[in-house]
């Protein structure tokens, strides 16, 4: 029990992360932390409350102990990040670290998925609608000689998917106000953007006479995502889902792509839409 203690006001935020920013079309440094001052903003808005009623806020992670570094995590202090000893690969060529590939992590998620007048018989918002999703899978273990340019990497089924969902959705990759795009390696991020963006990659692969194309780098992952927060498996792809769906119900309106790779060379798409004239 504190005696005599000063009462003082401290908004304590957990899970708040640096993402990486972009560099040569790679994560090389570090920016601003914006997935703190989106929590921070949540807050704010949350409870109604003004800046000068705050002392100091601390941010952190909660599901760290406090002698470890929680997952704003030095690994990813762009005076560090580009130097660090590969993880997997220690010859020159390895480029996977522990600054650049996602921590696991204990975690938990939930998303509640139901139809339209089930929500409204209960009295619930609706956030967002689930329009259309999309699977796929790559056999990344039988690569050949004769024809290494068919050779597939693990994570690179969500490059499938997503462009047979465009399809059948009749939109283009540059259709969406958000990406959300599963962190489980910088490299993955930056490959699946690759591969997209790649004429060869798309005809050869995708069959797909030209390419997706590039999307708003500034509309990828905006409050960060695995590389801080973490990866706790079976729980990443539901925050993923529901940090759309309120980033989408915060702007008012819009569309966003959730694009999710899986063990097993698995991927997993959707896209989420939010009209601007929500039904009552």
């Amino acid at each position: 029990m504190l005696v005599n203690a000063q009462v003082r006001r401290v908004a304590i935020l957990g899970g708040n992360r640096i993402p990486f920013a972009r560099a040569n079309t790679a994560y090389a440094t570090a920016s601003n932390p914006q997935m703190l001052t989106a929590a921070l903003q949540g807050l704010v808005d949350r409870f109604s409350l003004h800046g000068r009623r705050l002392d100091e806020v601390v941010a952190g992670a909660v599901i760290k102990h406090a002698r470890d570094f929680n997952l704003t995590r030095e690994s990813v202090l762009s005076t560090t990040l580009a130097r660090q000893t590969p993880a997997f690969d220690r010859s020159p060529t390895g480029t996977l670290t522990a600054g650049n590939s996602t921590p696991l992590t204990d975690g938990a998620s939930c998303v509640l998925l139901a139809s339209e007048d089930w929500a409204r018989a209960h009295g619930l918002p609706v956030l967002a609608y689930l329009t259309c999703a999309d699977t796929a899978a790559v056999d990344f273990f039988s690569h050949t000689t004769e024809r290494p340019e068919q050779n597939e990497g693990l994570l690179m089924a969500p490059a499938y998917a997503v462009a047979r969902m465009l399809q059948r959705a009749g939109l283009t990759l540059q259709d969406f106000d958000y990406y959300e795009i599963h962190e489980a390696f910088a490299a993955q991020v930056l490959c699946t953007l690759a591969a997209w963006e790649s004429a060869d990659y798309c005809r050869a692969q995708l069959g797909r006479p030209v390419p997706l194309g590039s999307i708003d780098r500034d509309r990828l992952n905006v409050n960060g995502s695995s590389l801080g927060t973490g990866h706790p498996f079976a729980a990443t792809g539901a925050r993923i889902v529901a940090s759309l769906a309120k980033l989408l119900a915060q702007r008012g309106s819009g569309r966003g792509l959730v694009s999710i790779c899986a063990a097993g060379g698995q991927g997993v798409v959707a896209i989420l839409e939010r009209p601007e004239r929500m039904p009552s």
